[in-house]
This record gives C-alpha cells, sequence and structure tokens, in this order.
C-alpha cells in the first residue's frame, strides 16, 4: 500500500515546508557513509554549519536524530553526576533542560520568567553570585513555545564573569534570526533541520567550542549515551581516518547540505530580514482581525508568532478547520499557554507573502 500525504501550509511550530531541491535531494541514489564523496558531503555540511552559526568551532556537525537529540547531546558530554548548572525557564524546552540535566545526575538551579517574556539578566546574575561553584548556564535563545527570542549580550557577559560553560538551545533561531556563538562565547549549541533550515526532521546540528571539547575530553565518568559520546562521534565526523562510529542518516545529509546551501545562497542578512517582513506582515492582518501578540515587540520572534486568542472564540474549533477545509495547520498553546494562544511559524519556506495572505483569508473566513 501506498501512502499519499495530504498537501497542507505548514505553518505551525514545525516541521516547516521543505523547498522541492531538498524533496530532490533526499531521492538521490544512496552511498555509504565511508564513501569518499559522502566524506567530501559530511566536510561541506560542517562549513556551512559553521557559517550559520558564525562559529570557528572544530566540532560543528549534525548529529543523527531531531532537536531533542542535540539538547541531550550537549547536556550528557558536558555535565557529570554532581556538576551544578543553572538553567533559565520561561517556557516548555527550558522545562526540558531542566529534566534532562537532572537525568544527568547534575544539581539543577532555575531562573524563572513569566511565559511570553524573556529572562531577565539580573535574576541570572544573582544566580551565578550565590552559586560560585556552578560548572555552565543553559538557556533558550528563541522558546518555540511561546514565541520569545532572548538577547543574548548580557547572558553572554554574565557567563563569562562567572566562568560558566554557556549552553544554547537554538532550534527555532537557526537560520531565520542571528545566531553568533564565537561573538557570545556560546561553547555548546543545537539545533534542528525542521523548523527556518526547512529540511525534514532528522538531524540536529551541533557546535562546541574548543573549551568544551576540553571538558568532554577530561571526564571523570563516561557520557551515559554511547549513541550521543562526541568522544567516539567526533571521529567519525573531524578525525583523519574517519573512525566509524554508527552509520550515518546518508540521504537527510544530502537534503541538509541542499538545504544549507539555499540559505547561504539567498544570504543570511535577506534571509533574517524575510523573516522580519513576513511577520509583520502577519501581525498587520491579525491586528485588523482583532487579534493581539503575547510577546512584547522588542523580543518577539519573528519566525514563531504566538497569537493571544480571544475567550469568545474556541481557538480548537477554528485550528481544526483551518486544517480540514483550508490544509492550514497552525500550532496551539502548550502548558500554561493551552487554550489560550496560536502559534503561527513563519520558518524557511513557509515564511512568503503567499503563506501569510492564505492564513489570514482563511481565518476571515472561519471568524465570519
Amino acid at each position: 500500500m501506498t501512502f499519499n500525504p495530504p498537501k497542507r501550509l505548514l505553518m505551525g511550530p514545525g516541521p516547516s515546508d521543505v523547498n522541492p531541491r531538498v524533496s530532490l535531494a533526499l531521492a538521490k541514489p544512496i552511498i555509504g557513509h565511508l564513501d569518499p564523496a559522502f566524506l567530501q558531503l559530511m566536510d561541506e555540511i560542517q562549513g556551512m554549519l559553521r557559517s550559520l552559526f558564525n562559529t570557528e568551532n572544530r566540532l560543528t556537525i549534525p548529529v543523527s536524530g531531531t532537536g531533542s537529540a542535540g539538547m541531550e547531546a550537549i547536556f550528557v558530554n558536558l555535565l557529570e553526576p554532581g556538576d551544578k548548572i543553572i538553567i533559565g525557564v520561561h517556557g516548555v524546552f527550558g522545562t526540558r533542560m531542566v529534566d534532562l540535566a537532572s537525568r544527568c545526575g547534575a544539581e539543577v538551579v532555575e531562573v524563572h520568567a513569566k511565559w511570553g517574556t524573556a529572562l531577565n539578566p539580573e535574576d541570572i546574575e544573582k544566580a551565578a553570585i550565590a552559586h560560585p561553584d556552578a560548572k555552565a548556564l543553559a538557556l533558550v535563545h528563541a522558546e518555540t513555545s511561546t514565541g520569545v527570542l532572548q538577547d543574548m549580550e548580557p547572558i553572554s557577559k554574565i557567563a563569562k564573569e562567572h566562568n560558566l560553560l554557556l549552553m544554547l538551545d537554538a532550534v527555532t533561531s537557526l537560520g531565520g534570526v542571528p545566531v553568533m556563538l564565537d561573538e557570545w562565547g556560546v561553547d555548546a549549541c543545537y539545533s534542528g533541520t525542521q523548523k527556518c533550515l526547512s529540511c525534514p526532521p532528522g538531524l540536529a546540528p551541533v557546535s562546541f567550542s574548543d573549551r568544551a571539547v576540553e571538558v568532554l575530553q577530561s571526564r571523570e565518568t563516561k557520557v551515559q549515551s554511547w549513541y550521543l559520546d562526541m568522544n567516539m562521534v567526533a571521529g567519525y565526523w573531524t578525525g583523519g581516518n574517519r573512525a566509524y562510529h554508527h552509520t550515518a542518516p546518508i540521504n537527510m545529509n544530502y537534503a541538509l547540505h541542499e538545504a544549507l546551501s539555499l540559505a547561504l545562497d539567498e544570504g543570511v542578512e535577506d534571509r533574517f530580514k524575510r523573516h522580519r517582513d513576513m511577520s509583520l506582515r502577519l501581525w498587520s492582518g491579525l491586528s485588523k482581525l482583532g487579534f493581539e501578540p503575547l510577546v512584547d515587540e522588542v523580543y518577539r520572534l519573528p519566525q514563531l508568532n504566538a497569537v493571544r486568542i480571544p475567550k469568545s472564540i474556541d481557538e480548537a474549533a477554528i485550528r481544526k478547520r483551518l486544517l480540514t477545509d483550508f490544509d492550514i495547520e497552525i500550532g496551539a498553546g502548550l502548558g500554561p499557554l493551552a487554550g489560550k494562544i496560536w502559534r503561527i511559524g513563519l520558518m524557511g519556506d513557509s515564511c512568503t507573502s503567499a503563506h501569510v495572505d492564505a492564513l489570514l483569508a482563511a481565518l476571515a473566513e472561519c471568524l465570519e
């Protein structure tokens, strides 16, 4: 039996629509994971990822797995039992960081902010002063559950002043807004392919600074995950002799290579401007329909737009009708924001005027 999926406009929190060139790349002939041609592809992927991450980090690779695998990769490699870590929590993915760090046996110090707002650097500074034995600081750059973009400059200064390893979630930010790992002093960062890179889910770009590599190479205990142990995985991606670790998802790497090529061919500044412009177009239309943003403009994420839902509207019914009658997918709220917001994604190939206008027209019809 052949499965024929419906054609949707993907305007939720991910995945995003995939460019036809990326889809064609998935269908290219498979070759071995140690084939010289594939090894060359791996080198090119690493170079393009360094450009998007704005880093010279040698250990910058796509981990096999989705963005959550990237999260796990940096936590299990850099944290050992008994380590202390400060984690900023202002949405679902901050809470996942807390869960993962505790599974590594780390002592977690949580710094909270109201969902829909950014973390206050002063609160993080207080936590760093109160816990001088902390090893690391982790937070989410673009919180997918709320649509908040965190200003990294003051966070970067705090991490540097207190000699903290800086760990960053860039799953929704990479390719949509600037991510400046070297400038911000980020030691470990992870992202995903299915958001602003407009590639199918299945790989998680990660980057480790030289300092982070020293930490993972000098561990007293084994990394709790064999599959994600960067001491071994790095030998396949960056080693001179390319030692086999696990079979890489060959065709997914074809797709990522094509997606990265498209992003860099467009030009990163033009790509960032497109996301900003389409977000403004969306909010202009939403305001005319009577909707308001959850997030203040100063830290509003352009590629993930959190929309307050009036109590008079059955938000689930409208989302269902958008999908069934118009083939448009948008996201619901999570956690304390469930039933209170929509999450409208404008990411990568889903960030076009045609997408925005189609959604606005469909919403207007639903509201009638």
